[in-house]
């Protein structure tokens, strides 16, 4: 079966075609911040873009009403964000805090969501994660239309947890992620090492 994307489809149908055949795909929990509210966000529109410049990309929609969601408004406004893996353990949080939200709420306070602060001037990072990316807006992708806003984000620090370290010479990093397929949750299990080429 093909799908004509250049003919009318609704987008919830382009949406459920790719987020059901992209996969995995890791979640972004984005942090932001403004007039001392911390937002608190899962994105599963993410990728790593490049290691030099570093640089990563999420995506970020619009509310029911069309307004920009929060994130998108705060980092259009302030220019930061602070992007955490989630690991296994967060899976409940993690998902409670896609919730929408009025902007004077805080994820972090209504689901006990512990933050602490990793650059000064940036958003705060969530307590224990593995990893986190503190980034700066680079641009906005213009798309020719939809609701669905790219950013390009640099990053400037990058915080890994000592205890995900398992090789400090090699830098070896190992954590369970959570990954998002479909409308559903993963985690990666096994880990296969990649043949030896002949």
């Amino acid at each position: 079966m093909i799908f004509d994307l250049c003919k009318d489809k609704t987008l919830n149908e382009t949406y459920k075609l790719m987020a059901q055949t992209i996969i995995p795909r890791p979640i972004a929990w984005v942090v932001t911040e403004d007039e001392g509210v911390v937002n608190i966000a899962p994105f599963s529109y993410f990728i790593g873009l490049s290691s030099e410049p570093a640089s990563v990309l999420i995506s970020v929609g619009h509310k029911p009403d069309g307004t920009p969601k929060d994130t998108l408004a705060n980092i259009r406004k302030h220019k930061k964000c602070t992007i955490c893996m989630v690991k296994e353990e967060d899976l409940e949080k993690m998902h409670f805090s896609s919730k929408g939200l009025d902007k004077e709420l805080s994820e972090a306070a209504l689901f006990s969501i512990g933050t602490k602060p990793l650059a000064e001037g940036y958003p705060p990072m969530i307590k224990g994660v593995p990893c986190a990316y503190v980034c700066e807006l680079n641009q906005e992708i213009d798309l020719g239309g939809g609701s669905t806003i790219p950013l390009v984000l640099n990053v400037k620090h990058i915080f890994v947890d000592d205890e995900v370290i398992t090789d400090k010479e090699r830098l070896t990093i190992s954590f369970d992620p959570v990954a998002r397929i479909g409308k559903s949750y993963a985690f990666l299990g096994e880990e296969i090492e990649a043949p030896v080429i002949p």
